[in-house]
């Protein structure tokens, strides 16, 4: 496991330089030994339900992974995931979202090729079609984007992402996943 030293220096360490004790050598002038500390990395992502008048729901199509998803995209560093969400609506489709509510919190393990970590969706509210009729896609990242009803727009939604969606609309709270699915024990 890969992480940042805290203490004297920053920088990459392994779980192997950790120390597995302190002696007095290592402790300050101040009285606390600086403790090098294995901080884990945790990919998070932010995307926006940004929906149409009627049940509408603007999806998009990238051009660089199959199926559609929603805006959004990775968390940079020193950034919320809200700021995420804003940044990346305003990126791939032009739009400005001034307000959101977290309706879904979702934890995907990691697998072979795959580092998994937390997606975080905002419901960003609902756009006249005035506004919705503004998109303008980034050419780069985004081959199409449509407002369709929620139910044609789901299936067309790639696994996780639909059912983060899916289970957002279904609740007026916020909804805690794992790899998409309930939580048993997990009330929402």
């Amino acid at each position: 496991m890969q992480g940042l030293r805290i203490g004297a220096a920053t920088r990459p360490l392994n779980a192997a330089e950790a120390p597995s004790m302190i002696s007095m050598r290592d402790v300050s002038a101040g009285g606390r030994p600086e403790l090098p500390v294995v901080v884990p990395t945790i990919p998070a992502s932010a995307g926006a339900l940004v929906r149409g008048r009627n049940g509408r729901l603007l999806i998009l199509k990238p051009t660089y992974k199959g199926g559609w998803t929603v805006p959004g995209g990775v968390v940079e560093i020193g950034e919320s995931p809200w700021e995420a969400c804003r940044r990346e609506t305003k990126e791939e489709c032009g739009l400005d979202v001034t307000a959101g509510r977290l309706v879904c919190l979702d934890f995907l393990r990691p697998r072979p090729g795959r580092p998994g970590g937390m997606r975080i969706l905002f419901d960003c509210g609902v756009f006249d079609d005035a506004v919705l009729d503004t998109v303008v896609i980034q050419p780069a990242e985004i081959a199409e984007s449509r407002v369709l009803p929620l139910e044609t727009a789901l299936p067309l939604l790639s696994g996780p992402v639909r059912r983060r969606v899916r289970a957002a609309c279904e609740s007026n709270q916020v909804r805690y996943l794992e790899d998409g699915r309930p939580v048993e024990g997990i009330r929402s």
